[in-house]
């Protein structure tokens, strides 16, 4: 609760990997609070207050994937909605002329998405989805201490710079709307 706060409002990106994390937290303890508070909550060093929130917070997370239906696989709402914005907001800036070092960024991501929707990746999906879930699961794979390719390294190295400066840009929307035109 206390990443998933500083994260809403300083990279998006993070966030939404972020929340991903948690639902699988929280699949991992069968989407049952109190296995949850006993096998993980327990471990966090909180002061009373602080504690008392972050268990009010993974309380209201299990009930939102038990009413979504998410308890086995999927996202909620609020992790959809999350990507749809960075999505809306990537669809901006490659239609506007102003921000040509992003699609120079998005055109050099590109071909690390064709060879991930080649191996197997949901074609349906958008291209950021895509990038998110490649991140996502080599994060999970470095969890569990398996090795990771030079080959992929470097696509993710190249995806989180596109989804870093896709954060950054959100950021500043919205600070003060950017001017598309």
């Amino acid at each position: 609760m206390i990443i998933a706060e500083k994260l809403k409002d300083t990279n998006r990106a993070e966030y939404l990997l972020y929340l991903w994390q948690v639902e699988d937290i929280v699949r991992a303890h069968g989407c049952d609070f109190d296995r949850l508070d006993e096998g993980y909550l327990s471990r966090f060093k909180l002061d009373e207050e602080t504690l008392s929130r972050t268990r009010l917070w993974y309380a209201d997370f299990c009930e939102m994937m038990h009413t979504e239906g998410v308890t086995e696989k999927g996202h909620l709402q609020m992790s959809k909605n999350v990507l749809s914005g960075l999505e809306e907001l990537h669809c901006r800036l490659l239609a506007s002329p102003k921000f040509p070092y992003y699609k120079e960024m998005y055109y050099k991501v590109l071909p690390h998405v064709v060879c991930l929707r080649a191996k197997g990746a949901h074609k349906d999906e958008s291209e950021l989805q895509t990038c998110f879930e490649a991140l996502y699961g080599v994060m999970t794979l470095r969890l569990q201490g398996k090795e990771v390719s030079a080959e992929t390294q470097k696509a993710l190295a190249d995806i989180s710079t596109l989804l870093g400066q896709l954060s950054d840009y959100q950021i500043k929307d919205r600070k003060e709307p950017i001017d598309f035109d």
